[in-house]
């Protein structure tokens, strides 16, 4: 099938487009960009100024299938990923079971294939069962499709077994994705260490538990050589090793997510457990720093960490309730509204931190609408407003901090290998009036 994408402003990261262009698409591949496409005869989207990035690329999701259906599936993942404009997604390991064997690494890989929506590229345990004792087995991870290893959620406590991880993964040319919190120093936090956490009288998680483990994985990283990437830096002190590191040519990749960047301590004062999750909110200093690390390409990523869990987990009190918040739906317009409006970012430098750099980091296609890549792509309206309403997420997680934001920078359609999986905020298979390709496009004919 070719289609004509007509009207659009493009903004893709790798060839440095930013400007006005058309796009022809054609068995699933970009065939041809240009400011204008003559004489082709292919059905026509005409998209009237809205801005196209490449397809998102979140290298940071929970979809908790097996193990976490009532939180999520695979389906309800993929269908909230394709209706937040991310094409692909890399799934953490932390099931029941673990992907830290063949077995449930194929098994998320078919329900990804059956549910037919956002690519999913799994992310295999660092070691068996997440107990940080004895390394998984990478080589056959690897062979079945792992594009990572993480113990997210868990960090290896033991330098020496990460460090053995660290080599084999450099070998397998795979990155080791590092959950820094030195567990001596948060165990039984709730809160950041601040002036809030302290009022409200809870446990506390001070900066430099997740500090002195960004400190190890960098020198480990440093003899190794090998791909290192931090997840969810949060604080300032964080940020300041990773410009040390950057000096030295020590090599990393790091992440921040949208609530880290948006939000500060404050959003718990209330004990408003949809704004807990681990690595806490911090400071507002913490938040500053971490903006600016963005702007300095300190940090090159950001993750959304989707995190989704039932409301009656969240309803528990501040303590027992679990950490984490959902943001596959969220992400593009919050960062549209709250650091492109505010000229904080180009709408250029939003798609290369949410598409480009995290598909290198991974070794996975996107990133780019150059021909021959792809067709993964989503259409951002920027002048389409709407207001955060959990209620209607595809995901089965109701628990954002954002709910009641106002918002602009609307995803209103996300294209996978040049199928349209979701528009104006129908999702295919799961909508029922989701549109016909008669509806979608005019008839044949490009001018």
């Amino acid at each position: 099938m070719k289609v004509l994408i007509k009207g659009c402003f493009l903004c893709d990261p790798c060839s440095g487009w930013e400007g006005p262009a058309e796009i022809l698409v054609k068995e699933g591949k970009i065939e041809a960009v240009a400011p204008s496409i003559e004489g082709v005869d292919a059905p026509v989207m005409d998209i009237k100024g809205c801005y196209v990035f490449p397809g998102l690329v979140d290298m940071h999701v929970h979809l908790r299938e097996p193990g976490g259906e009532s939180k999520e599936t695979v389906f309800t993942g993929c269908a909230a990923a394709v209706a937040g404009g991310f094409a692909s997604v890399a799934c953490m390991p932390n099931t029941s079971p673990p992907l830290d064997r063949k077995e449930t690494m194929l098994y998320v890989q078919q329900r990804a294939a059956s549910a037919g929506l956002a690519r999913v590229y799994p992310i295999g345990a660092l070691t068996k069962e997440l107990r940080g004792l004895e390394p998984a087995p990478l080589w056959e991870l690897a062979r079945e499709g792992a594009r990572g290893f993480s113990d997210d959620g868990r960090p290896v406590k033991d330098g020496g077994v990460l460090y053995k991880i660290m080599q084999w993964a450099s070998l397998l040319g795979l990155p080791v994705i590092s959950h820094c919190e030195e567990l001596s120093l948060s165990a039984g936090g709730a809160v950041h260490a601040g002036p809030c956490g302290y009022r409200m009288g809870l446990p506390v998680i001070p900066s430099c538990s997740e500090a002195v483990i960004v400190a190890r994985e960098l020198l480990l990283n440093r003899e190794v050589k090998g791909k290192l990437h931090l997840a969810h830096i949060s604080c300032k002190e964080s940020v300041e090793l990773l410009g040390w590191a950057r000096e030295r040519g020590i090599d990393f990749t790091a992440e921040v997510t949208p609530h880290h960047l948006l939000l500060t301590e404050e959003a718990v004062e209330s004990f408003n457990t949809d704004a807990k999750m681990n690595p806490p909110l911090r400071s507002p200093e913490d938040r500053d720093s971490l903006l600016q690390a963005l702007r300095d390409g300190l940090i090159n990523i950001i993750a959304t960490d989707h995190a989704p869990h039932t409301s009656w987990e969240k309803e528990k009190d501040f303590l027992n309730a679990p950490f984490g918040v959902v943001g596959l739906e969220t992400a593009l317009p919050l960062l549209w509204t709250e650091l492109v409006e505010k000229k904080l970012l180009s709408p250029l430098e939003l798609a290369g931190l949410m598409s480009l750099n995290p598909a290198k980091a991974l070794g996975v296609p996107g990133g780019t609408l150059a021909p021959g890549s792809p067709a993964d792509l989503v259409v951002v309206d920027a002048n389409r407003e709407s207001e955060v309403a959990p209620e209607k997420f595809f995901s089965r997680g109701r628990n954002t901090p954002f709910k009641g934001w106002k918002v602009k920078g609307l995803p209103v359609l996300t294209m996978v290998e040049g199928d349209v999986k979701m528009y104006e905020g129908l999702v295919k298979g799961f909508s029922e009036n989701f549109p016909s390709p008669a509806e979608l496009f005019s008839e044949a004919g490009g001018s």
